[in-house]
This record gives structure tokens, C-alpha cells and sequence, in this order.
């Protein structure tokens, strides 16, 4: 019985794609969470520090390196925002 696809899902792909390390992991998981606790909409409004907090990352440099790793691995689509009264968005990719 699958409780939540979206975690499955990422774990069948990321677990064996070798780019994925287990900081991109809980960037993804503090990402998935605040994507299901706004009702599993796309795309989702992030605040940094919020996400940099859950996902336990200290550096805003490995955070910009995963959230780039991410998207270039097809995870997500990131929209960083060039704006600092405007937060970036995220949407999740559908994984099969």
C-alpha cells in the first residue's frame, strides 16, 4: 500500500542515480513537506531559512549547489527569486 507516492516515488529514482547524496535527500524532504502541508499544489512558495532549517543545511552555498543539483537532475524546477521581498518558488516533477 503506497501511503505517500511523491516519497516513493523519489526514492526509487534517487536511489539509484549517483549524483543524489544524502544532503540532496533532506533538501528534497524539507521541500516534499512544505509541498504537502500547502495541499500537494504546484508550484509552492519557499522561504529559504525555513527550508535551510528543515533540511538541517547551514550554508546557503550548499543549499544554492543542491537546489541547482535538483534541477538539473530533473527533481524540480527552481525559480530562485533576484528579489528580496519576493520569495522563490519550486515545483515538484512527477517521478516514475
Amino acid at each position: 500500500m503506497e501511503l505517500f507516492t511523491p516519497l516513493s516515488s523519489f526514492y526509487l529514482v534517487a536511489a539509484d542515480d549517483a549524483r543524489i547524496g544524502a544532503t540532496h535527500v533532506c533538501l528534497y524532504m524539507a521541500i516534499l513537506n512544505q509541498w504537502s502541508m500547502v495541499g500537494g499544489t504546484n508550484p509552492i512558495i519557499i522561504n529559504r531559512q525555513a527550508i535551510m532549517r528543515d533540511a538541517k543545511i547551514r550554508s546557503r552555498q550548499t543549499y544554492n549547489k543542491c537546489m541547482n543539483d535538483l534541477q538539473d537532475s530533473g527533481y524540480i524546477k527552481y525559480h530562485p527569486s533576484v528579489n528580496s521581498f519576493r520569495r522563490s518558488t519550486v515545483q515538484l516533477n512527477i517521478l516514475s
